[in-house]
């Protein structure tokens, strides 16, 4: 049959788009049939799904028996054919690295046990994330199909799922998949909680159970409905663009209402468990289209206590609301009734039940873990070590003891005794300084007693006997052994110490370390002459092409130093995509703040060079000062001075109880406009920021502001470099201009200033979360066009603010955000209006600001263009 041309260019499009919108489902997914034959691939239900031998190395695949399998059961999934068990070993994890870091990822694990084993016992197990308990795995009957979501938030780069036997039957599991949660801020409690998946329906279906397509993250829905509903539905396209949850088009097209107009829409749930604590995410669409003179408002409540409301979904638009806070309890009502002006009765599309899941367990140490990762695979270590080597503490890795006093767990005893290990001993050894007893006896190790090994000052028990070593003691070691310090147990050949064995033969040693020092002094010598005269135009060039080492070495503490400042990493007192930040104390007495470099870091060394040769090149009030960094091997740290009062976005919280005067906001304005005035134009060449927002702007006792965080920040030749670059920020806070063009100038820093500023005056974030994330400049024109200024100031003022400075200030947040970035005015113009409108009504409070007659900086800036309340010239609010 012949089709028309029209029609033919329809299909075509179509076509095209489906595979675009499947490209996109894709994207980030991870599909692992477990048990599946090696390098095995396939496509079930759309879905690509590959086997699993790149993700675990322990377990044997087995198939279901045949009277689950095919083709008795021609509708079971092919995941659910086969699976991978687990006779050996307390726990086995499977280690996936997650394409997308940084963000929620929605975990499914299948099982089907099939009489696999042709034992007819169904076994129980549990399952872990990582170090923190996902739930226990039980089955009613041999064909059941058990399905366990959980969802998580990941900030590293790998995830480990881990089934652990409890010796009630062997682990098992069918199959495995992972789904960023990347559309926004969505499915959020808290970071210390993951969220276990107890129902999720799609009210009054007409489908019945579905895995759709065009759901962006892979949900499976269940039909739920009630004899007391009737069903709604439309054909007509849903908006979903401000909605993160996403709903699929056959979820959200179908609505139920009470067929008693005037009764309330209901359902309920039973938990066994009365301490368990649920979320509840309501989703809601208008499918309707109502006339002039109807209107479709409701309540809804919790065991008759008010959730939200009241509330009207808006028609072919997608909604969804949770409660703020856990709802606690045995029976759950969820009641959805009309509001006495409504002419409609309520309505709702689709419901999901969470039940909070507290992560109690902390991971390893960072560099710990690191360094037993990298003894196993210097020698090639067969145990089952997998997930993390501390927690849970019941399943700690054979051969490991670690000491959890502290947060997080130490690495404090190794036992490698008869492990058939070969060549040197590991470096690698060297990075667990806190070592109590390291045991590597009746082994085939090679080579020197490691000097390092006087260095573990914390140790008690050493071990090398039965080994092939050559060398002494180290003297240090040595004499804590014959004080009684330290068990020490070497072969003969290995009892004395280096000093004691070597006294023959020191002379010349000595004669040549001497030379070989004296010309290591006259190089540095020239070396660091011929630095001195060098500008420091090329050290930060060379901050951002990354590469290279850092040029200074007077800043320079070794790992063993920052250990002792922290006092063994002590006090935690922030986090950051750079690493964990620690409060430490240096021998002087004075406090400072310690930047760990996490391996697994959205940022990384080329950020922390960046950051390291910057500070020392530039120097600021306004610019958090810089002490030293640690570049020891692969350990790598930052060092500030200390900041008492935090970040800027902490102190702006709600949950602060100290609140900032109006004064002070403006004061906190102008040091940091300082800051980055200075990086634009008293650099040479200047320096962008990139990421300039309220986190990164930190607060000292007297609450004077200072800019931190530099390790995303670009160098320019000069001050009209409109460079082409990768795009770096922060959602929120990122210029859409820049995030468009790819151009970068001292504009973007501009526009995130001006969001800065914006939260200063309103207290609210620059994403605002709600029913709906909106953007701060979104929310600030909706207000400013209803006409009332008053709603848009941080209502903690109380009022105590002149009109003519809050407006004023207002007006340049806005002048900042403008579009095109043209009409954004300059840090310099920016920096002296503040400091006008705190001359406006603290004008006795301006003598640590230096003040430009207001006449002489218009005059002196009068190329940038006037500031006004034009919301409509604000840039879109998310970038992309």
């Amino acid at each position: 049959m012949l089709i028309s041309k029209r029609l033919f260019t329809f299909l075509l499009l179509f076509l095209r788009l489906s595979i675009l919108a499947h490209a996109q489902q894709q994207r980030g997914f991870v599909s692992i049939d477990c048990g599946a034959p090696e390098n095995f691939e396939y496509t079930d239900g759309n879905i690509k799904y590959s086997s699993d031998g790149t993700y675990i190395n322990t377990g044997v695949n087995r198939n279901i028996s045949s009277e689950y399998n095919y083709p008795k059961n021609p509708t079971l999934p092919q995941p659910l054919s086969d699976l991978r068990s687990f006779p050996e070993g307390k726990r086995n994890c499977y280690s996936i690295k997650t394409p997308i870091r940084n963000s929620l990822h929605l975990i499914r694990a299948s099982f089907l046990y099939g009489n696999y084993d042709g034992e007819n016992k169904l076994p129980e197990f549990d399952l872990y994330v990582d170090v923190n308990f996902w739930s226990s795995v039980t089955f009613r009957n041999a064909s059941v199909q058990l399905l366990m979501e959980i969802i998580s938030l990941k900030v590293s780069e790998e995830i480990n799922v881990c089934l652990v036997n409890k010796g009630l039957g062997i682990p098992f599991i069918s199959a495995l998949e992972l789904r960023p949660i990347i559309y926004g801020p969505v499915y959020a409690t808290k970071s210390s909680a993951s969220l276990l998946l107890f129902k999720r329906w799609d009210i009054a279906s007409v489908n019945g159970s579905g895995r759709y397509e065009d759901d962006v993250y892979d949900r499976i829905w269940s039909p739920y409905s009630s004899s007391s509903w009737e069903i709604l539905e439309t054909s007509s396209a849903i908006n979903d663009d401000k909605n993160g949850y996403k709903a699929p088009f056959e979820v959200i097209r179908t609505a139920a209402r009470p067929k008693n107009e005037s009764a309330a829409l209901e359902f309920s749930w039973e938990s066994n468990d009365p301490n368990f604590k649920f979320y509840v995410y309501l989703y809601f669409a208008e499918v309707e289209k109502l006339q002039k003179k109807q209107r479709r408002k409701f309540n809804i409540s919790w065991n008759g206590s008010p959730l939200f409301g009241p509330f009207s979904p808006l028609y072919l638009q997608a909604t969804t609301v949770s409660n703020s806070k856990s709802l606690v309890g045995n029976k759950h009502q969820i009641s959805i009734s009309r509001t006495a002006d409504s002419t409609l009765p309520p309505i709702l599309n689709a419901v999901e039940i969470y039940v909070v899941r507290e992560l109690d367990a902390i991971p390893t140490f960072e560099q710990d873990v690191d360094a037993i990762m990298n003894i196993k695979v210097t020698y090639g270590i067969q145990r089952n070590w997998v997930g993390d080597p501390c927690e849970p503490k019941d399943y700690i890795w054979d051969g490991l003891g670690c000491n959890y006093s502290n947060s997080p767990p130490l690495i404090i005893s190794l036992n490698l005794s008869s492990s058939s290990l070969s060549g040197a001993i590991a470096p690698a050894i060297s990075n667990l300084l806190l070592l109590k007893s390291l045991d590597l006896s009746n082994n085939s190790l090679t080579g020197p007693i490691p000097q390092f090994m006087e260095d573990f000052k914390s140790l008690k028990v050493l071990n090398l006997k039965g080994n092939h070593l050559s060398g002494f003691v180290p003297d240090n070691l040595l004499e804590r052994s014959r004080a009684g310090l330290v068990s020490l147990s070497v072969d003969d050949q290995n009892i004395c110490g280096s000093s004691t064995c070597k006294k023959k033969n020191i002379a010349v040693p000595i004669a040549v370390s001497i030379s070989s020092v004296l010309v290591l002094l006259i190089a540095l010598a020239l070396v660091r002459k011929l630095r001195r005269k060098k500008a420091s135009d090329k050290e930060i060039e060379k901050a951002n092409k990354g590469g290279g080492t850092i040029a200074s070495k007077k800043w320079q503490y070794s790992y063993e130093e920052i250990l002792e400042i922290t006092k063994n990493f002590e006090v935690v007192i922030g986090k950051g995509g750079f690493g964990i930040v620690y409060r430490g104390e240096l021998k002087d007495r004075n406090q400072v703040a310690v930047k760990m470099l996490s391996p697994s870091s959205s940022q990384g060394p080329r950020q922390f060079q960046t950051e390291a040769e910057l500070l020392m090149t530039v120097h600021h009030r306004n610019l958090v000062s810089f002490i030293g960094y640690c570049d020891d091997d692969n350990k790598m740290a930052l060092i500030y001075e200390y900041m008492a009062n935090g970040n800027l976005k902490n102190y702006l919280s709600d949950k602060n109880s100290n609140i900032l005067t109006w004064q002070k906001r403006l004061e906190i304005a102008i040091d940091a406009g300082q800051g980055l005035e200075y990086l634009h134009h008293g650099c040479k060449p200047p320096i962008i920021h990139r990421d300039v927002k309220t986190a990164n702007i930190l607060l000292n006792e007297n609450l004077e502001a200072k800019i931190a965080d530099f390790g995303l920040s670009k160098v320019f030749k000069n001050d009209n470099t409109n460079s082409e670059s990768e795009v770096m920020g922060t959602t929120g806070y990122l210029d859409p201009l820049y995030y468009k063009s790819r151009k970068l100038n001292e504009k973007s820093d501009i526009y995130s200033f001006g969001i800065v500023i914006l939260e200063l005056i309103t207290g609210q974030p620059a994403v605002i979360k709600g029913e709906e994330s909106e953007h701060i400049t979104a929310w600030v024109t909706d207000e400013l066009k209803r006409g009332d200024f008053s709603r848009i100031v941080d209502p903690r003022l109380e009022g105590k603010f002149s009109a003519s400075s809050m407006e004023k200030a207002l007006g340049i947040a806005v002048a900042c955000c403008a579009s095109p970035s043209t009409h954004r005015p300059s840090l310099n113009f920016v920096v002296q209006e503040l400091k006008h409108c705190l001359e406006v009504e603290f004008p006795s409070h301006c003598d640590r600001f230096e003040m430009v007659p207001r006449q002489v900086y218009k005059e002196m800036y009068s190329s940038s263009e006037p500031y006004s309340y034009d919301t409509d010239s604000f840039t879109s609010p998310f970038a992309g």
